[in-house]
């Protein structure tokens, strides 16, 4: 990392509510409904402290970075290592129809997520390592900068568990909730610290 002698600051936002309410969604690629683009404006208020926009390119995401982007005219990047974790199996699914199919089967994923991983989901430690590498190069390449990640729930419990020094096996038990940012300060020649978590500005 280029040491520019000023903190870098990066602030990761979960999307707001997407059409069709509460499930899990992974990969799919649904956009905000109006409730999601009413908890996003209000996440980020009349502030616009970011000289960058990095996005995952699912539409929940990358649709507010755009628009958001434009309205701050900061220019925005889309790097697709920052979408969420794929469920497999789950995708679409509501917690509710996961219970009927299997009473214990999220106790047995949120305890044990890497050794109870959904049928066909990305392993979650494979995950982390993306996001690891995609946190890397951000850092690499804003050093000294306020960025924005608008991103997912996982994108922001993996790059929490980096920060902070825990496994992926507890990654699941960080609460993210919509539209909840977190934000991370790396002073130079310091490790990252976490500044606040699932919050507004």
């Amino acid at each position: 990392m280029v040491n520019s002698g000023r903190d870098t600051l990066v602030d990761l936002i979960r999307h707001g509510e997407p059409e069709g309410g509460r499930r899990y969604r992974g990969q799919s690629d649904d956009p905000l409904n109006e409730e999601g683009w009413r908890q996003m404006w209000s996440a980020v208020g009349d502030r616009a402290p970011w000289q960058h926009i990095v996005t995952s390119p699912l539409r929940r995401c990358a649709e507010f970075a755009t628009v958001l982007g434009a309205r701050l005219a900061v220019p925005v990047t889309t790097d697709a290592r920052f979408k969420e974790i794929g469920f497999g199996a789950w995708e679409g699914r509501t917690p509710d129809e996961l219970r009927r199919q299997d009473p214990d089967i999220l106790r047995r994923f949120y305890n044990d997520p890497v050794g109870h991983c959904p049928d066909g989901a990305e392993p979650v430690e494979q995950f982390v390592a993306r996001i690891a590498a995609a946190w890397r190069a951000l850092l690499d390449g804003h050093a000294g900068r306020h960025v924005l990640v608008v991103g997912h729930a996982g994108v922001t419990r993996a790059v929490t568990s980096l920060v902070l020094g825990f496994s992926a096996q507890h990654m699941f038990r960080v609460n993210v909730g919509y539209a909840g940012i977190t934000r991370i300060r790396i002073e130079p020649g310091m490790p990252p610290g976490l500044v606040f978590h699932n919050s507004r500005l």
